[in-house]
């Protein structure tokens, strides 16, 4: 049975446009709000990611990293974060949705019981960033026993001789990192010199949906609408902390931008 994610990118395709990815983070501002967000962005987004804070999140930059300190502040948790995924997935605009977060967090649940709680509430993916393969086959091989998408993570640094053995052992989605650094760098190369890695690494991977991500804005993502899938998160939670700079209702301002990214790339 084809994946909900699958789907959605299937619909993206229909639509002459690469699926739109948005991140944000579980619990920023507060766990009402960011619940309202999700729902929100839902609108115009394909797949929606929502990241678990987690203390040390290594792969993350600035940016990201103000919206988890403003999340674990209000002492949000995975259980919180399974209850709100499931009241989304009641909601009139709810998309698929990808877990990202750290291996810490699910080896203190225990890997059966986060499982059995993602296929519980509809979680329909799952991207850790400090769980490298080919430590990651275990769990990505359990995942598929509860219908949850394990996303593989490709680098520049990915030999051709590994990025050969992740792409066999990945599921249906793969997430191809633009560059070398944290969440929201600013591109070191121009975002035609991304494409064409991206089209080099897609040839190889030609039936599995391939997603690019890091550094990508409102400033570039048009030069990048031919890439399959575009995952914006940093600006949209530097957004949120401008919001909230400026007293104003980060619900609406956010769903704007997204907005906005769509129609950059329809």
């Amino acid at each position: 049975m084809t994946s909900k994610i699958s789907q959605a990118f299937e619909l993206a395709k229909k639509e002459k446009r690469p699926a739109l990815l948005t991140y944000t983070v579980a619990g920023d501002s507060s766990k009402k709000q960011s619940l309202e967000i999700l729902k929100s962005v839902a609108q115009h987004a394909s797949i929606c990611e929502w990241g678990a804070p987690f203390s040390a999140p290594i792969a993350d930059g600035a940016q990201i990293q103000e919206s988890i300190t403003r999340a674990l502040k209000n002492n949000i948790n995975l259980d919180d974060i399974f209850k709100m995924v499931k009241e989304f997935k009641k909601s009139k605009y709810a998309k698929p949705l990808i877990l990202m977060t750290y291996y810490n967090l699910i080896l203190q649940y225990g890997e059966i019981n986060f499982l059995k709680k993602c296929k519980q509430v509809g979680i329909d993916g799952l991207i850790l960033t400090d769980l490298p393969y080919p430590l990651n086959i275990p769990l990505a091989n359990k995942c598929k026993k509860y219908s949850v998408t394990f996303v593989q993570l490709l680098a520049p640094t990915t030999t051709d001789e590994r990025m050969k053995k992740i792409i066999k052992d990945s599921h249906d989605m793969i997430y191809l990192i633009s560059q070398l650094g944290v969440t929201g760098s600013k591109f070191k190369n121009t975002p035609k010199s991304v494409i064409k890695y991206y089209n080099r690494v897609k040839a190889k991977c030609k039936n599995k949906n391939l997603v690019l991500g890091f550094g990508i804005s409102s400033k570039n993502i048009k030069q990048l609408k031919k890439a399959q899938g575009l995952v914006v998160g940093s600006e949209l939670c530097k957004n949120i902390t401008q919001s909230l700079q400026k007293r104003q209702n980060p619900v609406t301002n956010i769903t704007k931008l997204v907005k906005k990214l769509k129609v950059q790339i329809t």
